[in-house]
């Protein structure tokens, strides 16, 4: 199993661009790394490579990963589809950049699929193009290129557009992909409102988590903006509850993503990014590969 880290940060990346706290000023000074927004492809068999959410930077992050390159036909891609997380828009817009794409799949929990037709109809737009196959990734494993893949419910948090819908279920969801070769197992949640019942088996039976690191603290955005209107809503736990739940799986590659603009992790000189590599968990920079 390969991954690619294509993507590290939240919606409107870093710098984001209507921000202009501290972090994202050094960011477009050149003083800090800049980010795009929270993507990872991941093969099995290193032939077909699927996306676990398309965001809107899309289209330059499979520019600029060698291993996505099309050919050798003159449209040919290693692209076989996309697995969503959930319905934000951070997550499927980009979809839409891959509307000339042939005999794609798209998996996703059923509300996720409904509200892509129902709510915010990317489905039938997408359709127009070329038609995509949707399926439903539900409580059953299923196989993709080599690896075995299981939905786990995280939360019935729905995105704003789809507030008004009336369908009940698990709005996100995380990935375990399990490599069947090797036994690799990679879990990919980059969004966790919270450490729900069972997820210790989950990270406990991984040699690599990528957990949702979007803020480190609380009171994060009112601190950096001035504004905290918003971030309690948004459905992320804080890298102060999560990180201590992680020290409890030493033995797991732990790394944190889908990092918003006010993170202070996002600076390497922070004592926030000091205190995660004293405690061995990684924030790694786009482009990161790993395999298992």
């Amino acid at each position: 199993m390969k991954a690619v880290l294509l993507g590290t940060t939240a919606g409107g990346g870093f710098p984001q661009w209507n921000c202009a706290c501290a972090l994202c000023v050094r960011a477009r000074s050149g003083e800090l790394v800049a980010r795009s927004q929270d993507c990872l492809a991941i093969t099995g068999d290193g032939t077909g490579w699927w996306l676990v959410n398309a965001s809107p930077d899309i289209r330059t992050q499979i520019a600029g990963c060698a291993l996505l390159n099309p050919g050798p036909g003159p449209r040919e891609t290693p692209l076989r589809g996309a697995l969503f997380t959930d319905a934000e828009l951070d997550h499927t817009l980009g979809l839409l950049t891959l509307r000339g794409g042939a005999g794609l799949t798209v998996w996703a929990p059923g509300t996720v699929l409904h509200a892509l037709k129902d709510q915010f109809d990317v489905r039938t737009v997408i359709d127009g193009y070329a038609p995509v196959a949707w399926r439903e990734a539900g409580p059953d494993p299923f196989e993709l290129d080599g690896l075995r893949v299981t939905a786990i419910p995280i939360s019935g948090k729905r995105p704003k557009y789809a507030r008004s819908s009336t369908v009940d279920g698990n709005w996100v969801v995380a990935y375990r992909f399990e490599d069947l070769v090797s036994g690799g197992v990679l879990v990919y949640a980059p969004c966790l409102a919270s450490w729900p019942e069972g997820f210790d088996d989950v990270v406990a039976g991984a040699q690599c988590v990528l957990l949702d690191g979007t803020f480190h603290a609380a009171s994060e955005m009112g601190s950096a903006t001035g504004s905290a209107s918003g971030q309690a809503a948004m459905g992320h736990l804080p890298i102060c509850a999560s990180l201590p739940e992680l020290r409890r799986f030493p033995r797991v590659r732990r790394i944190y993503t889908h990092l918003n603009n006010t993170n202070p992790v996002l600076d390497p000189a922070s004592p926030e990014a000091a205190e995660l590599r004293a405690a061995g968990v990684e924030v790694p920079p786009d482009g990161t590969v790993i395999e298992l």
